[in-house]
């Protein structure tokens, strides 16, 4: 075998300089991650710590029941049976009666424990699930557009049900089999000081078996919970996107990917089995070692007539329950590893902040009776640090009241521009001025008021026609939806629909055409009165005689307000006062439709290409 030369042996020492580093970093980030996941439980636990309290106070003197059984045992054998032999029943008796009272108190503090806490749990669970739904509300378009639905749901659903697991089952276990133990503990060394310390001997094994089990239990469960998600994500895409799944046939490539994501979460938990198996069978093997010992050394000891026999059934009785709960002690390390590895997913999303910030001191805007003008200075926008920049430095003044026109090729820039203008982002340079006030220095609740945006794939909630149109006021009246839905031109066919207003829209407007929606949607924005309207290809799913219906609704949405649309079709565009062409975040061409049109620029082209396709 030829020897390493020195520069293989250089390149070995710095492998396993970079394996240590990447152990040492992991494990910082272990425990980073698991304090973060215990200050949340803990902030969870805070508003219940008197009926905690409580709870704990119900396990103490439930365990102190428990454990007078054996010793009650011990004096039947040993004073009871010898004084009934007598003729004196009167030991035994009160012996009887206070095992069965002991069991009662026993049976009884454990049921009200677990109801308690039961309540506790759940009140837990609630409040955790109400702060991530809360939280994932106000977090920015940004983050939604990264973090996917499958794994909001994943925290909503399989994180939270394993916090669950552990709070109505797991904590009940651990408190018992720790309380249990410190008990036993003590009233073996009470019973007999030879025998208790040849069983502490077995702590040694114990100790490293369990350490061993908390590091493994961890990584498996930080694996088994990582790949349930990545498999509720798969679903929930291929569930979204049934359509074009059908249309083509990727049926069979993402069973493909489904029994690929399950099979590795199968691995995973498979390891984590494995590793409570193994714990469990070492903490058995371990109880099973030191009762054999205990008995052959008590027997010994019996025999020989140093050790009662009521005392030894006592300690094998004691050290039995020693062992036993020690299985529970690993289903509840296994439930708390998982509900860790679940919390740590669950803090991330909670400790997310929002990157389009509520301003600490708002300022508020004037009447806009008119609309408000809206300008845009040295506005610079990238998506992120390492992301090319969309607008370079745009600088653009609307007149209130003016209702403006973009065009230009896909991807140009035009709908970061309404992003911006709807603080769905912030700029990275820059202003986005709405009367004179920076966006960052307004309110939420009065930026959603005096801006409002309609998109193309506007978003029905399951619920009545009636009720999409008052999400843009929630307080309107039926006389006022109704005024609304007229003045967009969507009386008529909501008219017919089967209830009506009060008709069902079903999951995401399901039971509307694609035009219809978007009708619905404009009189949502018509109802909500903005101040700003920016139409985001808001006409390109409507058919032609929709599509007329809305040219001339438009004139009557688009009144007393500043108007900013994004449009391909120029039958909408014209409508505008103004058209910018925008070309890589630039604008490359600003005037009056007519003019334009006349010209020989970009938006000329465009305008003789629609009109030869009328053709």
């Amino acid at each position: 075998m030829t020897a390493p030369t020195d520069q293989q042996s250089t390149d070995d020492q710095w492998r396993g300089v970079a394996a240590e580093d990447t152990e040492q970093v992991d494990r910082v980030v272990g425990l980073k991650l698991k304090r973060r996941s215990l200050a949340l439980l803990g902030s969870l636990l805070r508003p219940h710590r008197r009926w905690a309290a409580l709870g704990l106070a119900m396990v103490v003197v439930e365990n102190l029941a428990r454990l007078a059984g054996p010793l009650l045992i011990a004096v039947v054998i040993d004073s009871g049976i010898p004084a009934v032999l007598r003729g004196d029943p009167t030991v035994l008796a009160w012996c009887v009666v206070a095992y069965a009272a002991c069991s009662v108190a026993t049976a009884g503090l454990g049921a009200a424990f677990l109801v308690l806490s039961g309540r506790i749990g759940q009140d837990l669970v609630l409040d955790l699930r109400q702060r991530m739904f809360q939280h994932a509300q106000r977090l920015s378009l940004s983050f939604h557009e990264t973090y996917t639905s499958g794994r909001v749901i994943s925290r909503q659903t399989t994180d939270v049900d394993s916090l669950n697991e552990l709070l109505e089952i797991g904590l009940n276990n651990l408190m018992t089999s720790v309380l249990s133990a410190v008990g036993i503990t003590v009233m073996l060394l009470t019973l007999d000081l030879e025998l208790a310390g040849l069983t502490l001997l077995t702590s040694v094994p114990l100790y490293f078996a369990t350490r061993w089990f908390l590091r493994r239990s961890n990584q498996a469960y930080r694996g088994v919970s990582g790949r349930t998600a990545t498999v509720i994500v798969h679903y929930v895409e291929t569930m979204n996107g049934m359509r074009a799944v059908q249309a083509f046939r990727r049926e069979g490539r993402n069973k493909s990917i489904m029994d690929g994501l399950n099979t590795r979460l199968r691995s995973s938990a498979h390891d984590s089995l494995d590793v409570v198996a193994t714990f469990i069978m070492s903490v058995r093997l371990v109880g099973n070692l030191s009762l054999a010992a205990v008995l052959a050394v008590g027997a010994f000891r019996v025999t020989g007539g140093t050790l009662e026999l009521g005392v030894l059934t006592a300690f094998t009785l004691y050290l039995r329950r020693l062992f036993d709960p020690l299985d529970e002690v690993a289903m509840f390390a296994s439930a708390y590893s998982s509900a860790i590895a679940a919390l740590e997913k669950i803090s991330g999303l909670l400790q997310e902040d929002p990157t389009v910030r509520e301003p600490e001191r708002p300022r508020a805007l004037p009447p806009h009776r008119g609309g408000l003008p809206v300008e845009f200075s040295g506005t610079e926008f990238r998506y992120r640090a390492d992301t090319p920049v969309v607008l370079p430095e745009l600088d653009l003044a609307i007149p209130a009241g003016q209702t403006v026109a973009l065009v230009g090729p896909t991807g140009a820039g035009k709908s970061t521009i309404a992003k911006l203008l709807a603080r769905f982002y912030d700029p990275t340079a820059g202003q986005v001025l709405l009367a004179g006030v920076d966006l960052r220095e307004v309110s939420d609740v009065e930026l959603r008021r005096s801006v409002v945006m309609v998109t193309q794939e506007n978003f029905l909630f399951s619920g009545s026609v009636a009720d999409n149109i008052a999400l843009g006021k929630p307080e309107a009246s039926r006389a006022e939806i109704e005024s609304a839905a007229r003045a967009v031109g969507a009386h008529e066919f909501i008219s017919e629909l089967p209830e009506g207003y009060d008709t069902d829209v079903r999951k995401r407007g399901g039971r509307l055409s694609a035009g219809q929606r978007q009708v619905i949607a404009f009189a949502r924005a018509f109802l909500a009165d903005p101040a700003v309207l920016v139409l985001d290809e808001a006409t390109s799913s409507l058919d032609l005689p929709t599509e007329r219906v809305v040219q001339r609704a438009l004139e009557s949405v688009l009144a007393d307000r500043t108007a900013l649309i994004i449009a391909h079709r120029l039958s909408t565009v014209l409508i505008a006062d103004r058209v910018l062409v925008v070309t890589d975040g630039r604008v490359t061409e600003d005037g009056d439709p007519a003019d334009l049109i006349t010209g020989s620029g970009h938006f000329a082209a465009l305008h003789d290409a629609w009109r030869d396709s009328l053709a």
